[in-house]
């Protein structure tokens, strides 16, 4: 009966195990994605004030030339509505208002922050902002602008005008919004100190003088000091939606 089992022999002599081959690396590269990203959000400042004169108007232009300068931001003008009827504004021989567009209260949650401008009435801000304010009402119920960040600037007839005070008297409409209040301090520099010219304008910001009758015009420091404040704003505005 023959054996089924192979002898020393045959094992030593029988074939070796097959062992899988390394695995060859593809010629072929994988196509490489790139992955898209997000296109950087502008933020945007709106520049919202109210002028009578004009003074507030051309701090406010330049508000918005700092603004702009900063990469990444922009400034946008608007004003409030005017109360005072066109008979009253020409016996008060106001010029006519410029052409920016006036500013809905509820447009306001769409901005990244804020830079107002008004004149001061005995103190405080205008009414015409003031009445601006009075309408949000239905904005403070939803929290819509809560965590925003402005800053103000004004005008006066003269350097005893209330400058800081009417910033001052302002400053519970942004407490009661929950705002943030980014006042530009003396970052401006030596100008704030020099004592040699009469100049508008504080830590609280940027500010001129018009005058009993209006007939001065902002200095080129006061302009300056203003475009100092919306660059200086711009970049804190920026950090913080970031």
């Amino acid at each position: 009966m023959g054996n089924c089992w192979s002898s020393p022999k045959q094992a030593e002599s029988a074939a070796p195990p097959l062992v899988d081959p390394k695995p060859v690396p593809s010629a072929v590269k994988e196509p490489v994605v790139e992955i898209q990203k997000p296109a950087r959000m502008t933020v945007k400042i709106y520049i919202v004030f109210y002028s009578t004169y004009g003074h507030i108007y051309k701090l406010a232009q330049q508000q918005k030339k700092g603004v702009d300068s900063v990469e990444g931001v922009e400034g946008i003008l608007y004003q409030v509505p005017e109360l005072l009827s066109e008979e009253v504004l020409t016996k008060m021989h106001a010029p006519p208002k410029p052409d920016v567009p006036i500013l809905d209260v509820h447009d306001l949650p769409n901005a990244d922050g804020f830079i107002f401008g008004f004149p001061t009435r005995y103190g405080t801000m205008a009414a015409q902002f003031k009445a601006f304010w009075d309408a949000t009402g239905s904005l403070w119920q939803k929290g819509a602008l809560v965590g925003k960040p402005a800053t103000m600037f004004t005008s006066t007839a003269s350097q005893g005008g209330g400058q800081e005070t009417t910033i001052l008297t302002s400053l519970p409409n942004l407490v009661h919004h929950g705002m943030v209040y980014v006042p530009p301090g003396y970052a401006f520099g030596a100008a704030l100190y020099d004592l040699n010219a009469v100049r508008g304008g504080s830590g609280y910001g940027a500010g001129t003088f018009a005058g009993g009758d209006g007939s001065r015009q902002p200095s080129e420091t006061e302009l300056e000091f203003a475009e100092f404040q919306g660059a200086y704003f711009a970049k804190v505005a920026k950090k913080l939606a970031a």
